[in-house]
């Protein structure tokens, strides 16, 4: 029999906004897997590294960040392949995965190439949507009213259609996009409603009036924007 590939959703930072299933899940895992960037120590690993075991194997897989596609889906090749031959071997890997790993999340890259090979179970996990909206006190949606979730990194004329014919939008992955995006919001008269977040739920959070924004922004930011008048009056 082969192991279990089981995607576990972290939530956005705070060891405490992890489900049990997860913190039962990752304690008693013999095998742990997580992406970082090079040279760097991973996110996800510091979230959940009181409840790794000391004698956990580890595969750590080293994602590039840039802007060709390629680096980071060959780095996701060699990890579901040393993820594979553990699975192959009959042990159970967990791979951890910053916020929910269906929602824009690195497990997904795994997931597809080894879910045909293998079973699969996810757990999932707080995102960092509800985490900004917690943390701003800032109610996005209500009764009918639909949410957009939007890249940051789209190019600008879409990115204006799309804000334009929203009711409420966040819009992720702000990072050195802020400006452009900011820009955007002003010309749509939106600039004053949006909120900034960077870091949810982390001792480092920032919760801002998006003029007040740093740029260029963390990757781990947002962006909060809602409009009309509040729906519950």
């Amino acid at each position: 029999m082969t192991g279990m590939l089981i995607g576990v959703g972290l939530g956005p930072g705070d060891p405490d906004l992890m489900t049990l299933r997860a913190a039962r899940v990752i304690g008693a895992a013999e095998v742990v897997a997580y992406p970082t960037l090079p040279g760097t120590d991973s996110f996800a690993r510091s979230i959940a590294a009181d409840l790794i075991r000391p004698d956990a194997d580890e595969i750590v897989i080293e994602v590039p960040m840039t802007k060709a596609r390629e680096p980071a889906q060959a780095a996701y090749e060699v990890g579901a392949e040393r993820i594979a031959a553990a699975l192959e071997a009959g042990r159970d890997v967990a791979v951890l995965c910053e916020g929910d790993p269906f929602f824009y999340g690195s497990f997904m890259y795994l997931h597809s190439r080894l879910a045909e090979r293998f079973p699969v179970t996810v757990i999932p996990g707080i995102t960092s949507v509800s985490a900004a909206t917690a943390g701003a006190l800032r109610p996005l949606v209500a009764r009918n009213e639909v949410l957009t979730v939007l890249p940051g990194p789209i190019d600008s004329a879409m990115l204006a259609s799309k804000v334009e014919q929203a009711e409420a939008v966040v819009i992720m992955k702000v990072g050195r996009h802020l400006s452009r995006i900011r820009d955007v919001l002003d010309q749509l008269g939106l600039a004053e409603q949006a909120i900034y977040v960077e870091r949810a739920t982390l001792d480092a959070e920032r919760i801002l009036p998006l003029a007040e924004a740093p740029d260029p922004a963390p990757y781990f930011s947002l962006i909060l924007v809602t409009k009309g008048s509040d729906p519950w009056l």
